[in-house]
């Protein structure tokens, strides 16, 4: 994975629990050899933009999120078009905002311009959260930002010269259906929803339904699995007693992290993550 990198490949969303931050040091916990990258859980993908591998499966449950790399890689023209007319204004947030509650109509909306929408909703929301409902739907406010850059012009064709000049599987499945197709020599980064630090901290609503400790648990269950065929897997979550107590066979690395998602800016600061591997 040592070649030449575009610095302008970078994430084109804003992401609950994205890793720019802690770049440096997941990126000094990886194997030295990487045939083949797998993140079942992108969000932003942050770390998988950072290293621009050649091979690479790229899955999350949110089909919106994947519908958005999927319109950068094919159709980034009509997108960038399609952004253009999106304007910063409350009154037409909304509006844009609820074209989902209306599953027929939402149904009938292009590929692009869904895609579309999700950039200009993360770009103009209430600082850049993307939030559904039990319906899906999303929830995020308005922002209310003077000049947000709704339209990151060579951020998105650096990413699309990136998703098309490398081997890059989109998927918006199940992440054991993915984990369990991966050829030998694969590299698993897992960046899940992560465990709650307390009984009020928890944000799942990126997806509907959310990511419970049974879920938790399904996971790690999943991370033995490629530990049993020898697959190397690194994996980021809280630093709970009960995600410690999961990984225990494993390598457990504490590393410090800046929270900012917190109605309560005094409460937003730096907690305790784990970093997990079996290498």
């Amino acid at each position: 994975m040592k070649y030449a990198k575009n610095k302008l490949v970078a994430p084109v969303l804003k992401w609950v629990g994205g890793k720019r931050q802690l770049l440096d040091r997941l990126t000094s916990l990886l194997p030295e050899r990487i045939d083949a990258y797998c993140e079942p859980f992108v969000g932003g993908g942050a770390l998988f933009f950072d290293l621009q591998p050649k091979t690479a499966y790229i899955n999350d449950i949110n089909e919106e999120l994947i519908r958005v790399y999927g319109a950068i890689r094919d159709n980034l023209e009509a997108l960038i078009a399609t952004l253009r007319s999106f304007k910063n204004e409350a009154d037409y947030f909304y509006a844009v905002r609820d074209w989902d509650r209306d599953k027929l109509k939402y149904a009938a909306i292009s590929e692009v311009k869904k895609a579309a929408r999700i950039l200009y909703l993360n770009k103009t929301c209430y600082n850049g959260l993307f939030r559904v409902n039990s319906a899906g739907e999303f929830n995020s406010p308005f922002g209310g930002y003077q000049n947000p850059n709704i339209i990151n012009e060579p951020a998105l064709r650096a990413v699309s010269s990136y998703l098309n000049s490398a081997d890059i599987r989109l998927t918006s499945i199940d992440y054991a259906e993915v984990l369990s197709g991966l050829p030998e020599g694969s590299f698993v980064y897992l960046d899940p929803p992560y465990d709650p630090v307390s009984d009020t901290s928890g944000f799942t609503g990126y997806s509907k339904g959310g990511f419970s400790r049974d879920d938790q648990i399904r996971l790690r269950e999943e991370c033995d699995k490629l530990n049993a065929r020898g697959l190397k897997f690194m994996l980021s979550n809280s630093a709970t007693e009960f995600i410690k107590a999961q990984y225990a066979a494993y390598n457990i690395a504490i590393v410090r992290a800046k929270r900012a998602v917190n109605s309560d800016t005094a409460k937003r600061g730096e907690i305790d993550e784990v970093v997990i591997r079996n290498y």
